[in-house]
Parts: C-alpha cells; structure tokens; sequence
C-alpha cells in the first residue's frame, strides 16, 4: 500500500494529465460528476445522516449543524453548479498578454494551472464538491482536507467523485486526507505541492503558514462591517443590513458589525432594531445605540472584533464616514465591507480607503462569492493582495507561461553599438 507521500507525490502526473487534456473532456469529467452525484444521491444523504448524528452527539452548534448538512437543495445546487462551471470558458491557454520584440519574433504571456493545490477547508461537504469541480475545470490536481465532523461525508464524495472522473482523466488528479497526521505530512511536502489553501480560524491559518513552505493564501476571519451614511435610503439601509446578517449568518461574508452615522441613527436604528429583533437576531451596542434600541446588550470593544457567525452582531454610532474607515481598518478582517449611501462622492471615498477584498456600495455583503460574481463557484476568498484577492475562481488557479517563438534570433544579434533594436510591438 502507498503511503501518503507517495499518494500526494503520485498527484504531481495526475496535474500534468490533466493540464493537457482538452476542454471538452474536462466538460465531460464535469457532467460525469454531476450525474454520479444524482445517481448516488441516497449514498451520499446516508453519510451525511451519519455525520449530522454524531456531530449533535458531540454539541455542535446549530450554526455548524446548518454548514454540516449536504441533502436536497444542497445536492442539487451542487450539481448546478457543476454544470454551470463546465459552461465558462477554458481558462487553460489564455493569451493575457502578446508583444512582437521584433517582426515575426513573438512573446505571449499565457494561463497555465498552477499544478497541485492543497485545500484544507470547514464543515461543509458542499464546498468540497465546488473545490473539486473548480479544480478539474481549471486543470489541477487537489488534496483535500475536510473538516472533521463531515468525514463520512467527504470520504463519500471524494470517492463518488474519483470514480466518475478516472476513465476520462486518470484516477491521480483527486485525494482525500483525514486526520491532522496525515495535515503535517502534507505541509511538509513543499517540493509536491504548489499552493495551500486554508479556510479555517485564524489560529488554524496562522499554524498553517508557519509550518509550511508551501505558498499560501486564504482568509481567516470574516469580520465584515456596513456602514449607513448619513445620505443613505433609510428603507434601502435596513434591507441590506437585514440580508447581510440573516440570509446565512454562519457564512465569512456575514455582516457582523453596522456602523451607523449620528444624523441617520434617529431614523435609522429603531427600524434596525425592530428587524433584527423579528429575525432573532442579539445585538451589542455602543451608548447611543441603546437608546434607539434598549433591548440591546451594553457592546464591549471585543464585541467589534468578533465573527459571529450566528444570528447576533454589533452596532456602533460614527460621526462621520472617516471615523467608520478607521473603525474597518482597525477592527476589520480586509474580508468584505459595503456602505450604504446616496452620495457618489461618499461611496468613492469608501471604495478607495477601504481595504479590503471585496467593497460594496447600496448591496448585501453577501455578494461576496464566486459563484455570484460569475467565477464559477470558489476555493474561497481571499484577503491576501499577492496573486490572488477576493473569491478564488478559476482564474485565481492559474499561473502563467511566458511562451516566446522566433526564427534563430540570439541575443548577440540584439547586442553591442550595431546589434538590432527591440521594437516591442504590443499586438493585443
């Protein structure tokens, strides 16, 4: 039997198989997985049934409960979205870039997968479908690390999903590792694997980047604020203040702090209060958010450094719009922040300060996804301003190749006082 090295090792041929096959056997890998997950549905909702049991044995939280369960709409949104990923472009071979140095000796700048990812991800057998399918489509070969309460489940997929691909494209391209042994060993193969993706706490992705020399991106908390300005809609305000909480609060792109400024708290706050409290929503306030909404808890300042992931928040009245970028930038996760406003002024101030992955004007926080945006579901998002920032699709798998054809040119051709000279023609 293998071990694992020798497993991750053998994912090195699987990449490079993969990275040459056509797009449209990739499609075809695609619908494969997509009709084995309708077919084996029953296999797959038994697993989680197993999961979901133990996991309630153990008290974990109803927020982790939700995340856990990977049954009817989950199952068939997954397949939707396989089927909607194998629609998007190839990103293998993309031109990004094209320069003539000289007539006829042409420089291309090209997309090329990156080779094998590591991806170390929560509770949700869903995601490990979308990782999956983001990986074969962009051409990489992917270990995968579930998390633990959904072993059954994931065990189930990876393998569902290993057995519909390997006559198409080989049976190296996909593996799942389950315990934290077999997460050391995998770290330390920094000659094996290009890029490790975690999604986790904060202290999980920090023990992450110092125990391994493997490149890595991610995001680790999802403290993500929205901010109502003085000008904003107060009707519009409340809606999107709702959705970015409510809609999946145990999700990193969840609102968890408003900020609120001082002219609009009058009108603004009561109406917020009311809402959140008919969605049992608890809410932390500062001083003068008691006041609008007395039920509220007396916030302390961990309160607003805090990812909820639950149906609870903070809320904090500003004085102006710079107080609330300074308040981001200091209690923030550079995850995702939106403000709320009527002035185009006010909203290009915030787009330029705030630093974050991803900021939004007059809109949830929940937009803060790959699929939404069009990628092609995610790996995850990241907060990271080196190769990739925002929702991993497809194109933040990839790497380039600079791919350059000439006709027997030699740089002692280009050199000296009477050699010829570059003219760098941009041709796209």
């Amino acid at each position: 039997m293998l071990t694992l090295e020798e497993r991750i090792r053998a994912l090195r041929s699987g990449a490079r198989v993969l990275a040459a096959t056509s797009d449209s056997i990739r499609k075809q890998a695609l619908e494969s997985i997509a009709s084995a997950l309708e077919e084996r549905r029953a296999e797959i909702e038994d697993a989680n049934c197993r999961d979901i049991e133990r996991a309630k044995k153990d008290g974990l939280s109803d927020a982790l409960l939700h995340r856990l369960k990977f049954s009817g709409d989950k199952i068939e949104s997954a397949v939707k979205g396989l089927r909607e990923l194998s629609q998007l472009p190839d990103p293998i071979g993309k031109v990004r870039e094209m320069r003539e140095l000289d007539p006829g000796f042409v420089l291309r700048k090209v997309s090329f997968p990156i080779g094998v990812i590591a991806m170390i991800f929560e509770a949700r057998p869903e995601a490990l479908v979308q990782i999956a399918g983001l990986a074969l489509r962009s051409g990489n070969a992917v270990v995968l690390k579930g998390g633990r309460e959904a072993e059954e489940s994931n065990r189930t997929l990876v393998r569902i999903i290993d057995e519909a691909t390997s006559a198409l494209i080989g049976d190296r391209w996909i593996l799942g590792i389950e315990s934290h042994a077999d997460v050391a060993v995998m770290l330390g193969l920094d000659k094996d694997i290009d890029l490790v993706i975690p999604r986790g706490s904060n202290k999980f992705v920090s023990y992450v980047m110092e125990n391994t020399k493997i490149p890595v991106i991610g995001h680790s908390d999802g403290i993500c604020s929205v901010y109502i300005d003085s000008s904003a809609d107060v009707d519009m305000a409340v809606r999107i203040a709702v959705d970015s909480k409510v809609q999946y609060p145990a999700a990193c792109n969840a609102a968890e702090t408003f900020l609120v400024h001082c002219d609009i708290a009058p009108r603004f706050l009561p109406l917020l209060g009311k809402a959140l409290k008919e969605k049992g929503v608890k809410i932390h306030g500062d001083e003068m958010t008691l006041q609008y909404i007395p039920e509220a808890l007396k916030a302390t300042d961990e309160d607003y450094f805090t990812e909820y992931l639950a149906l609870e928040c903070a809320v904090k009245v500003v004085s102006s719009i710079e107080e609330a970028m300074n308040h981001i930038a200091f209690h923030g996760s550079h995850h995702t922040d939106a403000i709320v406003t009527s002035s185009d002024e006010d909203a290009e101030l915030f787009f330029r300060n705030v630093d974050s992955a991803d900021v939004f004007c007059n809109c949830s926080t929940r937009f803060a996804d790959g699929f939404r945006f069009g990628l092609g579901a995610e790996v995850g998002i990241s907060t990271s301003k080196i190769h990739a920032r925002g929702p991993v699709g497809l194109d933040g798998l990839m790497t380039t190749k600079w791919l350059l054809t000439g006709h027997g040119e030699t740089v002692s051709m280009y050199s000296g006082p009477d050699g010829r000279q570059f003219h760098h023609k941009e041709l796209m």
